[in-house]
Parts: structure tokens; C-alpha cells; sequence
């Protein structure tokens, strides 16, 4: 066999992006057929992945896909173990994939997702797509949780360092989509625990109602003026839990549902991720 050649090296490396050293070597084993090389590459990255999988990921990135003409967007939560590989590039490239891949796919289950064909090389798993991107950083990583939406239009919001990601789904035509992006700018700042009253549990309502009624009821005030000031306390805490009663962060004289409802929209949802939470 003739010698390696710097080209050769390079290709593979365009091909894999594996390092250039890993490269060669693969070449070498592979006594030069490039496509042997890919082989060995992705069997040297699998091991990799095998080896790496126990190790703690308490760090990582939310990233979303929308596709308009569908009518779908996902979001998803993706684990890795060190704060600087969430800003790695591949690493962010393989959250999209994965956002890409549940928006696409459909899957039902983490593990139903990590066994499906990857839908840019149908060939292999998307636990192939992962381990290309583990035997090239070196640390373990992994899809957490995801939620798929279809149906109305979408808007989304990624925090700069990736640790908070933000899906809102709506009925209605926005005519201008920034306004979608900035309720979940909204949503990632405030944190509502819930988007209508409805969705509130019952028990949490008149929880937070017999605490009201308490504190009311310490001020010795008559028990028609006790039920009021208990009801307004209750309608305070819904403003600060309840997207639609919180006051928009970029015109706190207006209700998100108002701001909404201007724009001729209708709240149906949201999801809002942040790295390391429990689901």
C-alpha cells in the first residue's frame, strides 16, 4: 500500500470531522479505502460512546425546529457534561439535528428516538448521529426530554447560553412573528407555572385561597371584607403564575392574553425547558 496522503487525510476529515491524527490512523487500518476509514471511525466512536455513557451530564442545551409549512416545531433537552461543550459548535449542530429528528419522526419515547433512522442519513441511528459527535468531544451526551406540537403557528425563544428554551404554539395568523418571540422571552424571564386558570390544578386554587382566607382573616376585619381581600390575593397570585394574567414584560399596563388577543392570536400552548430540571 502507498502512503497516506495529506489529502486523503483531509477528505476523511471533511467527511467525519474527526481529528486529523484519527484520521490517518483510520486510513492506515483501513490500508486506505476511505470508506473502510469511515467504518472504522464510527466503530472507534461507538466504543467511545459505550465507554463515556455512565458518566454524569448535569450540563447541556434546549434547541427547537419549526417547520411552518407542516404545521410542527419541537423542543428538546440535550445533556453533556461540561458547560463549555453546550457552546461547542458540532454539539449544537447535533441539538438541531435532534429537534430536527422528533419534529420529523415523531418518536415516542427518548429511546424510541436514539433507535430511529436519522433522517439525514436514513441509513444509520440517531445513536450513530450522537456517537460521531461523542468520539469527537469526548464526553458523554444525550437527549433528556422533548415535546412535539402540531397545529397553529409557533414561536420560540433560546436563552444566549442555551440553558432555557421556550415554545409557544398559537391559533391565528401573526402578522408580525416577533411578537411570538417576545411572549417567550416573556415566558423564559417569569416562568409561569401554567398558561390559562384552567390548567391550574383545583386543589392548588383553593389551597392558595385558604391561605389567602387566613392571612385575611388575621387582620380582624369583618368575614364579608376577609372573603374579598382573599379573593383579590388570589387573583394577584394568578397574575404572577398565569401566562395570560401576567403582565407583559415589555408593556406591564397589558395581559399577555390581552396582547394577544390584539394581535388576533389564541393561546394553545407552551413549553418551557430549563437545562438540568427534573420533567
Amino acid at each position: 500500500m502507498s502512503a497516506i496522503s495529506a489529502a486523503e487525510v483531509k477528505s476523511l476529515r471533511d467527511r467525519t470531522n474527526a481529528p486529523m491524527m484519527d484520521c490517518k490512523a483510520a486510513l492506515v487500518e483501513a490500508q486506505g479505502d476511505m470508506e473502510k476509514a469511515v467504518e472504522v471511525l464510527r466503530k472507534k466512536n461507538a466504543t467511545i460512546q459505550a465507554k463515556k455513557g455512565a458518566r454524569e451530564t448535569a450540563e447541556g442545551r434546549i434547541a427547537f425546529h419549526i417547520n411552518s409549512d407542516n404545521g410542527l416545531a419541537s423542543l428538546i433537552e440535550v445533556r453533556c457534561e461540561s458547560a463549555p461543550v453546550a457552546s461547542n459548535e458540532s454539539f449544537m449542530t447535533l441539538c438541531a439535528d435532534l429537534a430536527a429528528q422528533v419534529s420529523i419522526a415523531n418518536p415516542a419515547s427518548v429511546q424510541e428516538l436514539l433507535e430511529q433512522p436519522f433522517h439525514k442519513e436514513p441509513g444509520r441511528k440517531v445513536n450513530d448521529r450522537i456517537g460521531d459527535v461523542v468520539g469527537l468531544i469526548r464526553e458523554n451526551m444525550k437527549p433528556a426530554r422533548f415535546v412535539r406540537l402540531q397545529g397553529g403557528a409557533f414561536g420560540s425563544y433560546i436563552h444566549h447560553d442555551g440553558a432555557v428554551g421556550v415554545l409557544l404554539q398559537v391559533e391565528g395568523n401573526p402578522a408580525d412573528t416577533s411578537l411570538l418571540r417576545d411572549i417567550c422571552m416573556h415566558i423564559a424571564a417569569k416562568s409561569p407555572s401554567a398558561g390559562t386558570r384552567e390548567e391550574v390544578a383545583k386543589d392548588t386554587i383553593e389551597r392558595e385561597m385558604e391561605i389567602a382566607r387566613s392571612q385575611a382573616a388575621a387582620t380582624g376585619k369583618p368575614a364579608n371584607i376577609v372573603e374579598k381581600i382573599a379573593e383579590g390575593k388570589v387573583k394577584t397570585w394568578f397574575a404572577e403564575n398565569v401566562l395570560l394574567e401576567q403582565p407583559f414584560v415589555k408593556d406591564d399596563k397589558k395581559m399577555v392574553g390581552d396582547i394577544l388577543k390584539g394581535a388576533g392570536l389564541k393561546f394553545v400552548r407552551f413549553v418551557r425547558y430549563r437545562v438540568g430540571e427534573l420533567s
